[in-house]
């Protein structure tokens, strides 16, 4: 089987990615920001662990990725910064690690005559939906330093295929959630509150309305996507072409955990206005056209799965 290099291997996304692919049989090599302790993040007690070959170094450096790409026939992009509310800190950081780190991907991918690239975009690029469900087709609106820097990546990534053939295909998931996910993320934010007995569970906008998809399903969508043949420079959607307000998300899980918190909104967590993403609801027909992929778990198992990881790990957070 091919070996495939997969970058920000060991966050949430990549980790679930990556043991997916050792079980698909590649040949993983795991790449992910070199720490002095030699931390494997969500593998290290990976039942795969001994299984992944993994390499540390900076997405940012092109020495770095130019060397651990070598040998490598696939490529999934997917080391990045993506909390939006740092992004209003830091945006440079976001320039850097998401701009310069797809330079560096697409840069070796073209020295190295990699077979196949895939470049991991957001739903954030879309802004609020001027109408949904939403295509690829929907026009691009930067509503925060993140999106604009995700943005600018996928431009990259798209004058690469007309500029040098580059063969890339660029996946954009709607919101993920899941076991592993960062305790900042909206879902596991209300979980561990709940868990925690929290009287108030604390959140921003709550009247805001996305489409959640489990992680797994996403984790398969870049598979088949790697499968399609003659279909490099395009976008794909991924998502549940379902809606779910957050209101309604953090209802259900409170429901589920049988708490009588309240929910409550706290100036500190909401975004400004015109930097507000409303409305996020995917349109992912041209997926589903091309592939034979779709999304398995509905919304009600991944909470439960979601709040039943969270429960077991609650010490972690």
């Amino acid at each position: 089987m091919k070996k495939v290099l997969i970058t920000g291997a060991t966050g949430f996304v990549g980790s679930h990615l990556t043991e997916l692919c050792v079980e698909k049989g590649f040949e993983v090599v795991a790449f992910d920001r070199y720490n002095p302790n030699y931390n494997l993040g969500w593998l290290e007690k990976s039942k795969y662990k001994n299984d992944i070959n993994f390499a540390f170094g900076d997405i940012r450096d092109y020495d770095s990725v130019l060397k651990t790409m070598k040998g490598c026939k696939i490529v999934f992009h997917l080391a990045a910064l993506i909390g939006i509310p740092y992004s209003y800190l830091s945006p440079q950081a976001y320039l850097k690690t998401n701009v310069e780190g797809t330079f560096n991907i697409l840069e070796s991918s073209k020295n190295l005559d990699i077979e196949q690239t895939i470049i991991t975009s957001t739903s954030e690029v879309y802004g609020s939906a001027k109408y949904v469900p939403i295509d690829e087709q929907h026009p691009i609106f930067a509503q925060s330093p993140y999106s604009a820097s995700k943005i600018s990546a996928d431009q990259l990534t798209v004058s690469y295929h007309n500029s040098f053939q580059l063969p890339v295909k660029i996946i954009r998931p709607f919101n993920i959630y899941g076991p592993r996910q960062s305790g900042r993320a909206v879902i596991p934010s209300i979980i561990i509150q709940a868990l925690n007995n929290k009287k108030e569970i604390k959140l921003g906008n709550v009247a805001p309305s996305r489409d959640f998809t489990y992680v797994t399903d996403v984790c398969r969508a870049f598979l088949d996507i790697l499968k399609i043949k003659n279909f490099f420079g395009n976008t794909l959607n991924i998502g549940s072409n379902n809606e779910y307000t957050i209101e309604y998300i953090a209802k259900k899980i409170l429901a589920k955990l049988n708490s009588k918190a309240n929910i409550k909104k706290e100036n500190q967590r909401t975004r400004s206005l015109k930097s507000e993403v409303v409305r996020l609801v995917c349109d992912n027909s041209k997926i589903l056209k091309h592939t034979q992929w779709k999304p398995m778990i509905k919304i009600e198992k991944g909470l439960d799965m979601t709040i039943n990881w969270f429960r077991k790990f609650k010490d972690l957070f």
